[in-house]
């Protein structure tokens, strides 16, 4: 079974292990969205995300950074 929305912590994982480079803290909703959105593991409905699940993901991702 792969990612969805609600995986938060699993998705900033990925992302940390798949952009090492990037900084979450600079990157807009509309491309962290699609960055998640590409994830290989990832099987959700895109339409079931909202701001208040990227602005999760993104503090898992800045958490996983530190």
């Amino acid at each position: 079974m792969g990612l969805r929305w609600v995986d938060v912590a699993d998705i900033a994982i990925e992302l940390d292990e798949r952009f090492p480079d990037e900084d979450p803290m600079t990157i807009s909703f509309p491309d962290l969205y699609q960055r998640v959105l590409d994830l290989e593991l990832f099987d959700d409905e895109p339409s079931h995300c909202g701001e208040k699940i990227l602005e999760a993901i993104q503090m898992a991702w800045i958490a996983e950074k530190a």
